[in-house]
């Protein structure tokens, strides 16, 4: 955690250095004199979010105290290594999964009625996603 207490930190220097170029930059503009506002609230409440996220992060690992294995020098890449889930390498139902999700978003995108196209590949894909394992050569 500590480790991204300090890349938060770090984000939010970042941040506030592109604003204060910012302002130098468009203040020195030829063609548009003064300050463009828009981009430097925008970069600046970047800033104040990376900072409230590095203050919330720094808060939460001094009462809690905890160490996450990349805050270690002495920690394996296996150490912070968690336990996924399982998934099988021969499904094709999430691929289908998605290319249906992806054609649902298409319909929202560029037209609805592609939209209503897409909800029935969308359930069929995700029940046999579910229920891949109660038939077939793999049921239990």
């Amino acid at each position: 955690m500590r480790a991204n207490v300090i890349l938060f930190w770090v984000l939010t220097g970042f941040f506030a250095l592109s604003a204060a170029v910012y302002i130098f930059w468009t203040t020195i503009d030829e063609n548009e004199p003064g300050v463009e506002w828009v981009g430097l609230v925008a970069i600046s409440l970047s800033g104040v979010l990376s900072a409230f996220i590095a203050f919330y992060l720094g808060r939460v690992h001094k009462e809690q105290g905890g160490e996450l294995p990349e805050d270690r020098l002495d920690a394996n890449i296996d150490d912070g290594d968690a336990e996924l889930g399982f998934f099988s390498p021969w499904s094709w139902w999430p691929i289908m999964l998605a290319g249906s999700a992806a054609l649902a978003f298409l319909g929202l995108a560029v037209g609805v009625w592609i939209t209503f196209l897409a909800i029935g590949p969308i359930l069929v894909s995700l029940v046999g996603w579910v229920y891949e394992y109660y038939r077939g050569n793999f049921a239990r």
